[in-house]
């Protein structure tokens, strides 16, 4: 019992408004309040009438503590270049950004695989539709052929049909082979880098330079001019043979 009444007395200690900051106050009424007015109307088993009358009483007593604490000339906003510190630290902060980092591309990987996953899907059915319309094709000649030989139909309409594509492609690849004029590659370097001009037989003799023979001369052409300086041939070794000559004479 003496400990309750010890923090009982200092509870009871009068002590400036400023260091105690209580305020009691009902719920705000007027213009701010419109839903809750009043105790009375406010249901325990409904929620949101308990939370906002709970908001509404922290409300009225913002607005009783804020002129007071003006009065007495004490700061109620944070200056701009105020620093608080963060509740986690950088690094947790920087883990927490690699997660979601991870777990974005991650979606975008799997995106991108439903992405594939459905062109794949979309070409596989074309792939079988074309399977599917040649066996179509080729069933149809086969009994059209079987119809011919058993004598059930005369037509032959079925070959037209099949050489009528043969020709088109025929015509299609003569046009190919055709076509004249350097190809794309080559005129795009052409223009990046220009035109050398043409480089196979360009030594061969024309007309002009056959019968061009001004830079004929006959002195240096049969070698009666004078010789060209130059080193002294040194006396060359004899070869195996002609040494063994030699020796052979001596003896």
């Amino acid at each position: 019992q003496g400990g309750l009444r010890q923090s009982l007395a200092d509870l009871r200690q009068q002590l400036a408004w400023v260091e105690r900051l209580d305020v009691t106050s009902g719920p705000v009424t007027g213009s701010l309040s419109q839903s809750v007015s009043s105790k009375d109307d406010v249901d325990p088993e409904n929620d949101f009438q308990r939370e906002m009358s709970f908001y509404q009483q922290a409300q009225a007593a913002v607005l009783e503590a804020l002129p007071r604490l003006q009065q007495l000339h004490i700061p109620t906003r944070r200056p701009d270049d105020y620093f608080a510190e963060m509740a986690k630290s950088d690094q947790q902060m920087q883990k927490i950004r690699q997660k979601l980092k991870s777990k974005q591309e991650a979606m975008e990987r799997s995106e991108r695989a439903k992405q594939l996953r459905a062109m794949r899907k979309y070409g596989k059915k074309v792939q079988t539709e074309i399977l599917q319309k040649r066996q179509k094709e080729k069933k149809n000649m086969l009994n059209a052929v079987k119809k011919y030989q058993k004598g059930l139909s005369d037509k032959l309409d079925f070959l037209d049909e099949e050489q009528a594509p043969a020709q088109g492609n025929k015509k299609g690849s003569a046009s190919q082979r055709i076509k004249k004029g350097p190809n794309a590659k080559r005129r795009y370097k052409n223009q990046k880098f220009g035109f050398g001009g043409k480089k196979k037989g360009s030594k061969w003799n024309t007309k002009e330079s056959f019968n061009d023979v001004s830079g004929f001369r006959s002195k240096v052409a049969h070698s009666k001019g004078p010789a060209k300086g130059g080193k002294k041939a040194l006396n060359k070794r004899p070869g195996k043979r002609a040494r063994q000559k030699m020796k052979s004479r001596a003896r």
